[in-house]
């Protein structure tokens, strides 16, 4: 594989930042090494967050920032409080009993492919003309757009959903365990598979038909509220009959594994090496820039065309629309069956409207040769094919990579898929939450979150379409420095493997991963607040506020937290501790109120249900 970026230079602090910008910082150093980007360690230090400075021949510098709070405030931001602040402890938390944190990296990871995507960006749009020469996002940003339609349906004008944190039980939801101790994960795309495996263990039809309700609403809501007979069944069973029984029904199971067994699979070097995408180079010898680009934004005048359900694939079209192109969505004749989902707004739902609002639509049957045809047209003159299929399906319909190639040579396609083209794991369904547990992600999450899983949460639906869209962005400045096309394609296991990349990164190397001395959620005498101290400094500092000695052993030193943070409210400890300089936020558990805190006022906007504005911010 080659590197896309080769010649570039990204330039900054990234060994001095704030302790809480560390893992945004290691993100950021990790995606531009994938990419080819020489990363150069500057001197001197980033006071409130992370200042870097990206370099292209020919172009202006573009300089990035990424900080906390949405509102510039220096104070008391990090992983675990953005976390809690934005209200995505509390989407985790429907399933998982209550507020928890993810346990994972996940908004600092978010973040830090927002910022990088942002400056890519920018040097597409001074290629055509633009004059962008900074780009600005915010971990609370990253984290508002990870939970954009869960916010959109708890604010609906009619209907609006109303769960909250611990709304269902933790014991009575996905993943399932079996007699001998194996927890793993179901996946069907069809109702059928689901009740011939239930009727064949003896559940009643009915019985079954509500699972399978509980089971859709995974993607929608965050929950899904298992029968507890369904649990039991499979409780009752070990693990190789109950891999039998989906074998002969037609359903996928897997088993949540961990990320030393991760380590042994094939696939992961290149992975780790070059990050989630791979570029496959196409037409050269392209003019090496295309003007016409004097929009507001760096995308404003390029045209996508995206043909992508559910959520990874158009919230990779939904960013590339906030960046200033022109997307068009196809649907089917009639329409996407999803737009029918309650709750609803002007006859649309809500979750579908928050990721496909600035997209024009064109209705047509890709699998008609007349639909064909109309496709291949709008390629023609596109910019960038974005599809999210079945993996073989483009080559069955004609419709892959060289098949567009020849009527567009300059056009960018690109594949956003669960396991990677390539991928021998084809025949599970490539769904976030088969993919967090292979990948090991619902292991990582588990260890913080008090259940036997993942999240419910789609975690990696959202960095992939991420992951997506920023890998397009490479492609077109590629396009743009270099004349050459061709097509990118990355994965929800591309975007696990990047989640995980330093824990990974430290077990292969015979290192323990890193661990905040503290971080986590605390009862107080009114509300949750979360805590994170990421070296002893911090945790000298939280024992002088606390006015206690705590204890060197962990589960001692937070009973001790507990017993002294019962003396306040949540709000007045956050207020307390943010004059120590430490990461303490209250945990906002109910999303139709996220608004109201003036840290992550900015990045929402009110009309008929709450939105998220765009993660960046151009000048």
């Amino acid at each position: 594989m080659t590197f896309p970026l080769a010649g570039c230079t990204l330039s900054g602090a990234f060994a001095h930042v704030p302790t809480a910008f560390v893992p945004a910082a290691s993100a950021v150093f990790n995606q531009a090494g994938a990419l080819g980007i020489g990363v150069v360690f500057q001197p001197g230090t980033c006071a409130d967050g992370l200042d870097f400075r990206f370099e292209v021949p020919g172009l202006a510098p573009i300089a990035g920032r990424l900080l906390g709070w949405a509102d510039g405030r220096p104070d008391g931001a990090s992983e675990l409080t953005v976390q809690a602040a934005s209200g995505l402890m509390a989407v985790h938390g429907r399933a998982s009993g209550g507020a928890r944190p993810l346990g994972v990296d996940y908004v600092s990871t978010l973040a830090a492919s927002l910022a990088l995507q942002g400056t890519f960006a920018a040097a597409v749009g001074q290629l055509r003309g633009s004059g962008h020469s900074r780009v600005d996002v915010s971990l609370a940003g990253a984290a508002t757009l990870a939970i954009g339609q869960y916010l959109a349906g708890a604010t609906a004008p009619e209907g609006a959903e109303r769960l909250l944190p611990g709304c269902t039980s933790p014991d009575e939801r996905p993943p399932f365990t079996s007699a001998d101790g194996v927890v793993f994960e179901l996946e069907t795309l069809d109702a059928e598979p689901w009740r011939r495996f239930w009727n064949g263990l003896g559940i009643p039809g009915e019985l079954a038909g509500k699972g399978w309700s509980a089971f859709l609403l995974r993607y929608a809501k965050a929950v899904s509220p298992m029968p507890v007979a369904l649990m039991e069944a499979l409780a009752r069973l070990p693990y190789a009959v109950i891999a039998e029984r989906c074998a002969e029904a037609g359903l996928s199971i897997c088993p949540l594994r961990s990320l030393i067994e991760r380590l042994e699979d094939d696939d992961l070097p290149l992975l780790l090496e070059h990050g989630p995408w791979h570029f496959t180079p196409g037409a050269s010898g392209l003019p090496p820039t295309t003007l016409g680009g004097r929009g507001d934004l760096p995308l404003s005048g390029l045209r996508v065309i995206e043909s992508c359900r559910r959520i990874q694939g158009p919230l990779a079209g939904h960013l590339l629309a906030l960046l200033g192109a022109e997307v068009i969505r196809i649907e089917l004749p009639g329409g996407d069956p999803l737009r029918g989902m309650p709750p609803l707004v002007d006859g649309c739902s809500v979750r579908f409207d928050a990721l496909n609002r600035h997209k024009q639509v064109c209705e047509l049957d890709i699998k008609s040769a007349r639909g064909r045809a109309e496709l291949l047209e709008l390629a023609s003159q596109a910019d960038v094919f974005l599809h999210n299929w079945a993996p073989g399906k483009a080559a069955e319909l004609n419709l892959d990579h060289a098949d567009l190639a020849r009527v567009n040579p300059a056009l960018i396609y690109a594949y956003a898929g669960g396991w990677g083209e390539d991928c021998r794991l084809h025949a599970m369904p490539g769904t976030d939450f088969m993919v967090q547990a292979y990948s090991g992600v619902a292991r990582q999450i588990a260890r913080r979150s008090a259940s036997a899983g993942g999240s419910l949460f789609t975690v990696l639906d959202v960095l992939g379409g991420v992951v997506a869209a920023q890998g397009i962005s490479v492609a077109l400045l590629k396009r743009g420095l270099r004349g050459e096309a061709g097509r990118v394609d990355s994965s929800l296991l591309g975007a696990a493997t990047l989640l995980c990349t330093a824990e990974l990164l430290a077990l292969r190397d015979g290192k323990a991963p890193v661990e905040p001395p503290v971080a986590g959620v605390y009862p107080t005498a009114a509300g949750l607040l979360a805590i994170e101290c990421r070296d002893a400094a911090e945790v000298e500092r939280l024992r002088y506020a606390l006015d206690f000695p705590l204890d060197a052993e962990p589960a001692l030193r937070d009973e001790q937290i507990v017993r002294c943070l019962a003396s306040r409210d949540a709000q007045a400890w956050q207020n307390l501790l943010r004059e120590f300089g430490l990461a303490a936020s209250a945990v906002r558990e109910d999303l139709s109120a996220v608004h109201e805190d003036g840290r992550i006022a900015p990045c929402l906007r009110t009309e008929a249900y709450t939105l998220v504005k765009s993660p960046w911010s151009f000048t």
